[in-house]
């Protein structure tokens, strides 16, 4: 399941940092030079999940296999980006094919590196970013809109999606991004085929001075001030110690290195939760000699859908689902154990996966 998360945000605001930091599979050149990064690097990312070891101590499989999430970093977006500015249209047309967005805002103060927009400004340059999506977001708008007007006066699904759209050209024109909007499941297929950027959901990261890294600053307080409307999640780090962390193989100097921090855990173990969060995901888990995985899917799927992540097979000919939820696997110390116990179940089509579910999935080839 290829779901992507792209980090965007202004020059020199610590994007590539970010995902040299969260990339296990890519580096970035994290540069002082405005357009270091020209093609979208991406990076499969490990969600980390304690419950997924905690099972593997149970059962000692051969391997562990967590579950993953790709982070695609884009390049630096500019004023003027919308009509083409800074090679605006090709990283404009990167962020549509991503799934949800990371926007990175600068919140400290540093006069060595570079920034075009004068002080620092965090809620002014999430403006900018904002401004460009939604210029694009209306260009997008407004073709569809010539096109669907004319249908619309014989054909009454036309009409619907028109009044759809006209909405949507309200919103935009009156600078609020389509996500706000709020439109019902029976209005979104008038959009989907427009794939607007402003309708992505977004997670802000505030990257602050490491003195700012437990509590915040007075930029980070501003910037949670601005988005306190838009349901959207703020994460406080500072992008450059978590990519030294990342960057530690020893797990004893990983700590160590923490604990001079006064840190409890990677401040991108929260990052990617909350990504994971923000895309509707969710894990079950399977659970034998030969691996322990985590496996990724939908909020809300049943189990034939969750079954076809492991293979599509699995999907055509599934029969029934065995499951254990996590808390009695863990309870009892194994399946057999579970079972004996009358803690696994057998569930049908109509099942709904719920997150942590052990499982194993019969079926027909």
């Amino acid at each position: 399941m290829a779901l992507q998360a792209g980090i965007v945000g202004l020059p020199n605001v610590g994007k590539s940092t970010l995902f040299n930091a969260v990339s296990n599979s890519a580096k970035a050149q994290a540069s002082n030079y405005r357009f270091c990064t020209i093609d979208p690097n991406v990076g499969l990312v490990d969600v980390p999940d304690p419950r997924l070891y905690k099972l593997a101590e149970l059962v000692k499989p051969n391997r562990v296999v967590p579950t993953q999430i790709e982070i695609v970093d884009i390049a630096g977006l500019v004023r003027g980006a919308s009509k083409g500015e800074g090679l605006g249209n090709k990283f404009l047309g990167n962020i549509r094919e991503v799934d949800a967005i990371i926007h990175v805002i600068r919140c400290f103060e540093d006069e060595n590196i570079l920034r075009d927009e004068g002080a620092i400004n965090p809620v002014g340059d999430k403006e900018i970013i904002d401004t460009e999506l939604q210029l694009k977001d209306l260009e997008s708008v407004e073709k569809k809109l010539s096109r669907v007007e004319k249908l619309a006066k014989n054909d009454p699904k036309a009409k619907a999606e028109l009044e759809v759209l006209q909405r949507c050209k309200s919103h935009l024109e009156a600078g609020k991004s389509i996500r706000e909007l709020d439109l019902s499941k029976e209005e979104l297929p008038a959009i989907a085929d427009l794939f607007l950027l402003t309708g992505k959901p977004v997670l802000y990261v505030a990257n602050v001075d490491e003195a700012s890294m437990h509590t915040g600053n007075k930029f980070s307080e501003l910037l949670k001030e601005a988005v306190k409307n838009e349901n959207a999640q703020v994460i406080v780090m500072n992008n450059s110690i978590e990519a030294q962390i990342s960057e530690m193989d020893n797990a004893d100097d990983k700590q160590l290195f923490m604990d001079e921090y006064g840190m409890k855990e990677p401040a991108l173990d929260r990052l990617i939760h909350a990504a994971y969060n923000l895309l509707g995901l969710q894990t079950y888990f399977t659970a034998g000699v030969q691996e322990v995985r985590a496996w990724t899917i939908h909020e809300g799927w049943k189990a034939p859908q969750a079954a076809s992540v492991i293979h599509t097979d699995f999907e055509k000919g599934f029969i029934k689902a065995e499951v254990i939820g996590y808390d009695d696997f863990v309870k009892y110390g194994s399946e057999a154990a579970a079972r004996d116990a009358g803690r696994l179940r057998i569930e049908g089509k109509e099942y709904v996966v719920k997150d942590g579910d052990v499982m194993h999935f019969r079926f027909n080839v």
